[in-house]
Parts: C-alpha cells; sequence; structure tokens
C-alpha cells in the first residue's frame, strides 16, 4: 500500500489523510509505578489504594524498578533510543480523578526515545510494508476513574487505578489510511504482548489510543488536528479515523475551519463529538518533581533488559518462511504470541514445518474459531498435534481419517493413536482388499464405465469417491489412484 493509495474524495478534488497516535498502554507489573498497591483488574473500587495513590500528606513516591525494566525492553523492541539518563515531571491540573492535584510524567526528558515499528497495511500482502517512526515512549502514573452511574446527582472516585504504570507510546504522524492505523496499533499490540509489557486487553483499558487526524490537499502543509481520546479497539480506531476524516473534509469544503479540539468517540453511531478545546499552549505549569531523583540506568542493567527479549513477531516470521511456510501462514502464525508460542511447541514435538503450517492454519483455527475459543483454550496439545500429522506422514491415516480423528481428539481429549486403535481408523494399503472392491464399484456402474473408456475422463473421480465411499474412507488414497487407472484401462 501507497500513501497515495487512500484519499477522500471531497467536492473541490481529493484530500490526504495524516494520522498519528498517541497509546497508553498499562506496564504488567503487580504493583502500581510509585507504591506496591496492587494492579488487578476488576478489583472491588477503592480496595487497591495505598496513602502514596490516595495523594495522603508526606507520602513520597518510589519508583517501581520493575515498570522501568518493561518499559526499556519495549524500547529495545522497537530499536528505539534508550535514554540512560530521564526525569520525572509534574504535570499540573485539577480533576476530580487526581488526588494529587498533579501527574507524575516525562515530558522534557523520556525514558525512551526514537524508534520505529514497520507494519504491514495490507494483509493480502504481508510483503507490502512500511514504516511508521515512534517519537518517545515515557513513562507515567494513570489517573482514577469517575463513575457516572451510582448515583442520580453524584459522581464518585475509584481511586484502584490511580498510580497505575503507563507507557504512552507516542507516533510520528506517518500514517496515511485507517488500514495503517489499524495495522499500526495491532503489531504495536503484539509487540507489546509478545514482550510481555502490556497484556494489550483494550477492552479492558490496558490498552487504549488518543487518535490524532488531519486533512489537507496533497503537497500541502500539515492541516490543523483535532485528537479523539480513549478508543479502546482496532475498529473503533479505524473507524474514528474514517469519521473524522470526512468531516474535516465536509467542514473546510463548507467554508468552515478545524478547531484543534479533544473530542470522542461514540462507538453505537460511529462518529466523534467534541469535548473540549485544546490549544498548542498548555498551562500544565510543568517542572522537575522534587520528591523523585533523575533515573540513571547503568550498562549491566541495560544488558539484562537486552538480554530477556524474546524473539520478536518480524524475526519469528521470517524463521517460518526460512522453513518453507508461505508468508500468508507466517503472518497469520505470528500475529498473536499465544499462537505462535503453539505452533513453535509443535514444531520442537517433530512435526514438519508446511505440514504443520497448513494444518494449524485450516483445521486447528477453524475448529476454535466455531468453538469460540483461542488457542490457549485448544484441548489439542502441540504433542497431540505432532502424533496426529506423524499418523498422517507414515500413510496411518488419509487426510480424510485425519479429519475424523481430529474431531474425536477435540471431544475427548484422547490421544490420536488410541483413538485409531479403538474406532479401528487405521488406513488400508492392502491391495487384494483395494482391487476387490473396485471390481465391485465397476461393476454397479456400467454406463460410467462406457462412458469413461469412451474420453469422459472426468469420471475418474467418480470411481475414486465411490471406492473410498465402499471402503468407510479408510483406502489409501494413493493405491486407490493407481490400481482404478489400471482396472479401467
Amino acid at each position: 500500500m501507497t500513501e497515495s493509495s487512500y484519499r477522500i474524495q471531497g467536492a473541490t478534488g481529493e484530500w490526504e489523510v495524516v494520522i498519528g497516535l498517541e497509546v497508553h498502554a498499562q506496564v504488567t507489573s503487580n504493583a502500581k509505578l510509585f507504591s506496591g498497591a496492587a494492579t488487578a483488574f476488576g478489583a472491588e473500587p477503592n480496595t487497591q489504594v495505598s496513602l502514596v495513590d490516595a495523594a495522603m500528606p508526606g507520602m513520597l513516591p518510589v519508583p517501581n524498578m520493575e515498570c522501568i525494566r518493561q518499559a526499556v525492553r519495549t524500547g529495545m523492541a522497537i530499536d528505539a533510543e534508550i535514554n540512560r539518563w530521564s526525569r520525572f515531571d509534574r504535570k499540573n491540573y485539577f480533576y476530580a480523578d487526581l488526588p494529587q492535584g498533579y501527574q507524575i510524567s516525562q515530558l522534557y526528558h523520556p525514558l525512551v526515545g526514537e524508534g520505529a515499528i514497520e507494519i504491514s497495511p495490507d494483509d493480502k500482502n504481508p510483503d507490502a510494508t512500511k514504516t511508521i517512526g515512534v517519537e518517545r515512549i515515557h513513562v507515567e502514573q494513570d489517573a482514577g476513574k469517575l463513575m457516572h452511574d451510582q448515583h442520580p446527582t453524584r459522581s464518585y472516585v475509584d481511586l484502584n487505578r490511580s498510580g497505575v504504570a503507563l507507557m504512552e507510546i507516542v507516533s510520528r504522524p506517518d500514517m496515511r489510511s485507517p488500514a495503517e492505523a489499524g495495522a499500526y496499533l495491532r503489531k504495536l499490540r503484539a509487540i507489546l504482548r509478545y514482550v510481555g509489557s502490556c497484556d494489550g486487553n483494550m477492552e479492558e483499558g490496558s490498552m487504549r489510543a488518543d487518535v490524532n487526524v488531519s486533512v489537507r490537499k496533497p503537497g500541502d502543509d500539515l492541516g490543523t488536528r483535532t485528537e479523539t481520546k480513549n478508543v479502546n479497539s482496532v475498529r473503533f480506531v479505524m473507524a474514528a479515523i474514517e469519521y473524522e476524516a470526512k468531516r474535516q473534509v465536509e467542514l473546510i469544503e463548507d467554508g468552515g475551519r478545524v478547531v484543534q479540539e479533544t473530542r470522542l468517540f461514540n462507538v453505537e453511531s460511529g462518529t466523534t463529538r467534541s469535548m473540549r478545546s485544546k490549544e498548542d499552549a498548555h498551562d500544565y505549569r510543568y517542572f522537575p518533581d522534587p520528591d523523585l531523583l533523575p533515573l540513571e540506568l547503568d550498562e549491566a542493567f541495560l544488558a539484562a533488559c537486552r538480554a530477556s527479549l524474546p524473539e520478536l513477531p518480524d524475526a519469528k516470521r521470517k524463521r517460518y518462511e526460512a522453513l518453507g511456510i508461505s508468508a500468508y501462514q507466517a503472518d497469520v502464525l505470528t500475529a498473536e504470541v499465544e499462537a505462535a508460542r503453539w505452533f513453535d511447541a509443535l514444531l520442537e514435538a517433530g512435526a514438519k514445518p508446511v505440514a504443520a503450517a497448513n494444518w494449524t492454519t485450516s483445521e486447528l483455527f477453524g475448529a476454535l474459531n466455531r468453538g469460540g475459543h483461542d488457542i490457549a483454550q485448544s484441548p489439542v496439545s502441540p504433542a497431540q498435534a505432532a502424533e496426529l500429522l506423524a499418523l498422517v506422514a507414515d500413510g496411518t491415516l488419509s487426510g480424510s481419517l485425519a479429519k475424523q480423528v481430529f474431531e474425536v481428539m477435540l471431544e475427548t481429549g484422547d490421544a490420536p493413536a488410541k483413538i485409531v486403535e479403538d474406532r479401528g481408523l487405521k488406513q488400508t494399503s492392502d491391495t487384494g482388499a483395494i482391487e476387490a472392491v473396485i471390481a465391485e464399484v465397476i461393476a454397479k456402474n456400467p454406463n460410467q464405465l462406457a462412458q469413461y473408456r469412451g474420453g469422459k475422463e472426468t469420471l475418474f473421480g467418480f470411481f475414486v469417491g465411490q471406492t473410498m465411499k465402499a471402503m468407510g474412507g479408510k483406502a489409501n488414497p494413493a493405491v486407490v489412484n493407481d490400481l482404478l487407472k489400471k482396472a479401467l484401462s
């Protein structure tokens, strides 16, 4: 996909869309950024709040180095610059869910500098890639949560989320279509999940995106952008961009002007609405947090972070392709870390790469989708799957028999060899038995035999099907084909 492939067609011609994303990813840790309070999702309101989180007088923050480690590892995963010296700042503003009256963040000296993420916007052509720049990753604490639906006239505050560590991952405005933004967000989520620095659960709010959109005529300077806050799914991000870009084009062509503002996305109507105006000059009165020393990272810490990184999606996909797996299948297998781990275990159990990829992406994924399960809930283990594929490879099972065995495996969890033995599903290559059945099939179908010998060779498949049916699908297809050719000629 090229930058020029997506355009908004307006009354005055084509318009280009410019997109940047600010992704807030909750850091995977058992404790908050500056306190020992728990971070588990779904707890009763205000049950995971320390005195630091509640901003009690005299309480001092202490950095949780696991949160710092996870942010550094994330930066390394996107080949970003890691700043050995960084600093926390206070971002001052009043809101009811911010008990301190300020948020501890990193404006001037972030932990992670510039990096890049390579995306494949076209699902059908994963080799067509584009690089999206990442401007920075900084660490900050989350605010609490206002609950407006608990009382008819009052809003309540839940501080469970207050102080939870976030990584704010800020992209360059390098995306030019909803598809590119969707691909970027999916790829970033995959990297975070591979690294283990964020669970990527957008429904629970542990990953959400602020979507910056502007429009311009191709080649013009950047237009005025709007920011749509806290969008919590890839699909909604793409829909918000689509709507907001068209809205801006219509506004400009009707003689209006786009104002820089914060907007909200309505998931039911697929529209955005104004939340508040947002000018370039914020009066947040940033200043260095006097309670926190600068972070200084030594080489030993960075080396340990680097050594802890797993094989990442791009490297894994290239390794799969080198094994003969198609680019499309490699892309599917590496999209989710659980699927990639399951497939790696299948290969380690001795399965042949190409056959394993074909079976996993068709049979296994198909069955899991029908059952509404993800691969972590698969009733079939990698070792069992490898055993099934081995029975096909050595001729014990035909493709159709393997499907039958797999269905039983899904129902019972039994091993393939046990199912084959208990149910008598072993494929036969007994030429005598197959020849006898072929003779019966030919005798019962004299008209088809005459037509075949008269030149209608497509009827060969009919005879194969009848023979396999008569033998309950247990005949070796290769042997059936050879014997039928001799018998029919």
